[in-house]
């Protein structure tokens, strides 16, 4: 681990995107902490912790705490988030927009440019019905208001403030996925998943010290996260491989090749990643945060709202049902089984005892959608099963199975691509016009690398 971390350090490129990313999240951080005004933050933060076990628990952890605080970045990614999955389901919808997709990196920027304002919007309609109007109906333990002075100038600055710290939020997450390591979204929801395990570790010695837990309890919870993190890394480490042969090419009447070259296409159990997770989670938070400050509730909205917490029923299966559909929904959108085969067909690969062109890509498909379909299940066993038990043992909600699946499936295509870019300059260094001179500093680096 420390050569590995050393071989980093001492390849320029890759040790100012992984300086570049840390000072993104640091900044990320140290905005979670600006408070924004107009709300007595010490009963907010009360109340928040009261109610860990809630959706409120579960926005925390997705926000770093700083809905707590009431910072400047309650929202967060989230309304970005939000915008993508419209925007991308829009895609598909509307021709024009598919046909924007399709124009190679000018078409990219201009969808990219259309989320951006999409979040915009949406920034400020969250801060305004998701948190604003909350915020007026919650009162402290003495019965005063937790805003200072409720009406429509609070709901219009809340408003503001949050968008322009969703806005800056954005704009990090989009550096980083440029200049620096991994995706930018994922890593920033990351970050505050594990910015809030320190806390959880307190709260659960401090509930074991004051009898509201046993030992044995904490034992089996720390237990189960421990399984539940090795099945992460072994399942998103799983591949199918569909085994390739390439025919030998022939130039006039000699062939190039000695015999037939034998390969294989790696697909993942779980191709989506952490998206159907993040998607499913965005998507009900709105209703469920909406219907439990309804001030017309009648005993069936409230009795909707309770079940839409999370670790409730219905929670769990509008879960389980947006993983599963976000899954193949995004599976579809990152990888195309037609495009494969005529990719394999051209270059002269074909798959043993499968006729190449359409044949093909419905074996592809055939066995992609297994695979999709073993993988949501997967992904919504690990965010729902842990939930559950921990609402049994009343446990932090840092310790869910959905944010350890963040957590874990993140930091594992983080090194994925730290290693990947020392590969790359590995064989740059081979292959570059300096190589034969190289230094020997650089052929230690390069060893260095190799061996990682």
């Amino acid at each position: 681990m420390t050569r590995w971390i050393s071989t980093i350090w001492r390849m320029p490129d890759l040790r100012s995107r992984v300086v570049f990313t840390l000072a993104m999240l640091a900044v990320f951080r140290l905005g979670a902490h600006i408070p924004a005004p107009g709300v007595n933050r010490h009963a907010l933060a009360k109340m928040i912790e009261a109610n860990s076990q809630t959706m409120f628990g579960l926005y925390n952890m997705f926000s770093g705490g700083a809905l707590g605080n009431f910072s400047v970045f309650v929202l967060g990614i989230m309304p970005y988030i939000t915008s993508s999955i419209i925007i991308q389901i829009l895609t598909v919808a509307i021709p024009s927009l598919e046909r924007i997709s399709k124009e190679g990196q000018q078409g990219k920027n201009r969808i990219t440019q259309y989320t951006r304002y999409a979040t915009i919007v949406i920034a400020l309609v969250q801060g305004v019905v998701m948190v604003a109007i909350p915020l007026e109906s919650m009162k402290d333990d003495t019965g005063a208001s937790v805003v200072l002075h409720a009406g429509l100038e609070f709901r219009a600055m809340t408003s503001i403030t949050l968008a322009a710290g969703s806005c800056f939020v954005m704009w990090i997450g989009e550096q980083i996925s440029e200049r620096g390591l991994g995706n930018g979204s994922s890593l920033i929801i990351t970050a505050g998943i594990v910015s809030r395990l320190p806390g959880a570790v307190e709260s659960s010695i401090v509930k074991v010290q004051n009898g509201e837990n046993n030992l044995l309890e904490l034992t089996v919870m720390g237990f189960l996260m421990v399984i539940v993190i090795g099945l992460i890394v072994w399942i998103e480490r799983a591949q199918r491989r569909i085994p390739i042969e390439y025919a030998k090419r022939v130039v006039g009447r000699k062939a190039v090749s000695k015999g037939a070259q034998q390969s294989h296409l790696p697909l993942k159990i779980n191709t989506a990643g952490v998206i159907p997770p993040i998607f499913a989670s965005s998507v009900l938070m709105a209703p469920a945060t909406i219907l439990t400050f309804t001030k017309t509730s009648t005993p069936l909205v409230q009795a909707i709202s309770a079940a839409l917490q999370p670790g409730a029923w219905l929670y769990n299966y509008c879960e389980v049902g947006l993983i599963v559909f976000f899954a193949y929904f995004y599976t579809a959108m990152v990888f195309n089984p037609v495009d494969v085969a005529d990719n394999l067909k051209k270059h002269g690969g074909y798959i043993p005892g499968i006729r190449p062109g359409k044949q093909t890509a419905e074996y592809i498909d055939h066995i992609l959608t297994r695979l999709t379909g073993a993988g949501a299940l997967y992904m919504a066993g690990v965010c729902v099963l842990p939930i559950i038990l921990t609402r049994m043992y009343g446990m932090p909600f840092a310790f869910g199975g959905t944010g350890l699946l963040i957590v874990v499936n993140v930091s594992l295509d983080t090194v994925a691509q730290i290693e990947g870019q020392m590969l790359t300059q590995h064989y740059d260094g081979i292959t570059g016009p300096q190589a034969p001179g190289m230094s020997g500093g650089r052929r230690r680096i390069i060893a260095d690398a190799a061996q990682v």
